[in-house]
């Protein structure tokens, strides 16, 4: 098994109310040259959870991070006008939960953060500011949302 440090959290960059399932995001990804869809796990607006690559393989969702990720994407991530919006739903939020929780006990020392998280520190300050984002996928704050699942004393109590 690869040995997995981080879990990447992305959104599908899809407009509130439209549809796009996990069959039209490997067929988007396989049309790009990969060869399967790029997530480990895609979680429809249903909480559907579905499996995209074998943990066991390197998936293509972060670049120069994906030898030792997994990588999560939920349909949604904009509002209805195409503006960056938390759109889970309350079944792709227990989902997403569930998931974590499984990856997290499977991968204890990994942390889990947004793909924005991984922007470069521009600054240099040892932050990644909203100013820094080169995306801001996946639309929310992951390491708030999920802080009581990282590492040990990595974060502190923050909740």
């Amino acid at each position: 098994m690869r040995t997995i440090t981080l879990i990447i959290i992305h959104c599908s960059a899809t407009k509130a109310g439209q549809c796009y399932t996990f069959e039209q995001c490997r067929r988007d990804h396989l049309r790009r040259g990969w060869k399967d869809i790029g997530y480990h796990f895609y979680i429809t607006r249903d909480g559907s959870v579905h499996e995209g690559r074998a943990l066991s393989e390197v998936g293509a969702h972060c670049k120069d991070h994906n030898a030792h990720s997994i990588g999560i994407c939920y349909e949604g991530g904009l509002d209805m006008a195409g503006h960056v919006c938390d759109t889970r739903t309350k079944a792709q939020r227990r989902s997403m939960r569930r998931l974590l929780e499984t990856l997290h006990e499977r991968f204890p020392g990994a942390i889990i953060m947004g793909h924005r998280d991984l922007s470069p520190d521009l600054d240099g300050n040892g932050r990644i500011e909203p100013e820094e984002w080169m995306k801001q996928c996946p639309s929310f704050d992951v390491l708030m949302d999920y802080w009581d699942l990282e590492p040990a004393g990595l974060l502190g109590d923050v909740g």
